[in-house]
């Protein structure tokens, strides 16, 4: 079995002035109100733990695995304390003593295994409708009564197909084309949310920019990282890196239409591989190549200009700024900018705001929380009175649909992939 080093808390914690900066911001705080559950008390109990001053019980999981991950605290922390790599260390230091549930355990031998992944997905399309009932103007189910681990969210349309088994290895849009892309599609988008994929190949193809839709991809691995499974974190790497190498010679960048995926393989990979020189270099030598879909279309093609040539289409949308992709990745203009070519931008009182998906651990075993982020961000979606709420992020898109459904906010999710799509069929059409 892998060995991991322990994480040096203490280093953070001592350099942790604890000004409170964190605090106005905090997803977590701003729902529970608890210092414990802060990011500085956070760094103040994981400096105690390791100082031997506090054990790491029962009471001790149950405050680390209330964390969101959403990195605010980390994007204004005046030393930019790393907050969430320490949640995630000690998460693993607790899945190590305390285990991890089956469902969870289950879930993430999925993702080893893509072929396994594909026959549940397609035993669980066949019962969708069983279970589920469809929501109208939208891709999605809610359940029709109430089942374990679901409750009363709303879950992305299960396909009978996925992405990566509904198109050849290589599609030639351009035979003299000058440049070619990889896709990563990220599970959420492969299984779930086809028409994200499906939207790129349109795009790539009014570009004509020729794909490659590598089949042998992984899962990036951010479930199991940010719930303490490191092994599952490090076999799923290390073969995404090794199969990337066997191709990324052939290709201009390999794009990812997910921010969280995208912020998983271009900053969490070289993070937990910092033990590991061996693949850290790999990683290094990768991520010149790998780009979120919306930043590199953005700053190398002509998609901008080719879009402001078409008609201004009559519908408003408003932009929720995925964790991954503003605080991780930086990423916030590019994908509005793209969007305002052809829509009306209304921008939320606070687009930055956590929609609260907050992961597996948030979504199984503390969806009370995430209900009230939830909440949140829906009302704010509802001022703005838009026809559609748009953010890169299909987590997001499943927290920010349920949260609009239960709060009767007659506002749709889409991707902007999605909408810029939708707008080359409208040009085709006419």
């Amino acid at each position: 079995m892998q060995h991991f080093e322990q994480y040096n808390y203490l280093k953070s914690s001592d350099a942790c002035v604890k000004c409170g900066k964190c605090l106005p911001d905090c997803t977590i705080f701003g729902v529970n109100g608890d210092e414990a559950t802060s990011p500085r008390g956070f760094i103040d109990l994981l400096g105690a733990y390791q100082r031997g001053e506090i054990p790491l019980d029962k009471n001790a999981k149950h405050i680390f695995e209330k964390c969101f991950l959403c990195t605010t605290c980390v994007s204004v922390c005046p030393n930019a304390l790393p907050t969430d790599t320490m949640i995630e260390n000690i998460r693993y230091e607790l899945a190590q003593k305390y285990g991890i549930a089956w469902f969870k355990q289950f879930f993430f031998e999925l993702l080893k295994n893509r072929k396994l992944m594909d026959l549940c997905f397609k035993i669980g399309a066949f019962f969708a409708p069983i279970l589920f009932k469809s929501l109208p103007k939208e891709q999605s189910l809610t359940p029709r009564f109430k089942l374990p681990f679901i409750k009363n969210r709303v879950l992305g349309a299960i396909q009978t197909q996925s992405f990566l088994n509904s198109h050849p290895k290589e599609i030639t849009n351009q035979k003299n084309s000058t440049q070619k892309v990889a896709i990563f599609i990220g599970c959420l988008s492969n299984y779930n949310y086809k028409e994200v994929g499906e939207s790129l190949l349109k795009i790539l193809k009014f570009l004509d920019i020729n794909v490659v839709i590598p089949k042998k991809q992984k899962c990036c691995a951010a479930p199991a990282y940010f719930t303490g499974d490191f092994e599952t974190t490090h076999k799923l790497i290390c073969e995404n890196v090794e199969y990337f190498e066997s191709f990324i010679d052939e290709v201009d960048v390999i794009l990812i239409p997910e921010a969280t995926c995208a912020a998983m393989v271009i900053e969490d990979w070289k993070h937990f591989m910092q033990t590991n020189p061996h693949y850290l270099e790999r990683i290094q030598k990768l991520l010149p190549k790998i780009a979120m879909a919306t930043q590199w279309l953005y700053h190398n093609t002509n998609l901008q200009s080719k879009l402001a040539n078409l008609p201004k289409i009559n519908q408003t949308l408003t932009y929720h700024d995925p964790c991954h992709a503003r605080k991780v990745l930086h990423i916030w203009q590019e994908p509005r900018a793209l969007l305002a070519q052809n829509y009306q931008l209304i921008e939320m009182e606070n687009p930055n705001m956590c929609c609260g998906f907050g992961g597996v651990t948030i979504q199984s075993e503390y969806f009370e929380l995430a209900q009230k982020v939830g909440d949140k961000k829906a009302k704010m979606i509802k001022d703005t009175k838009a026809d559609f709420v748009v953010a890169e992020c299909n987590a997001c898109r499943m927290q920010l649909t349920n949260a609009l459904h239960q709060n009767k906010v007659p506002v749709t999710f889409a991707h902007p992939l999605e909408l810029i799509a939708k707008n080359l069929e409208n040009k085709n059409t006419n």
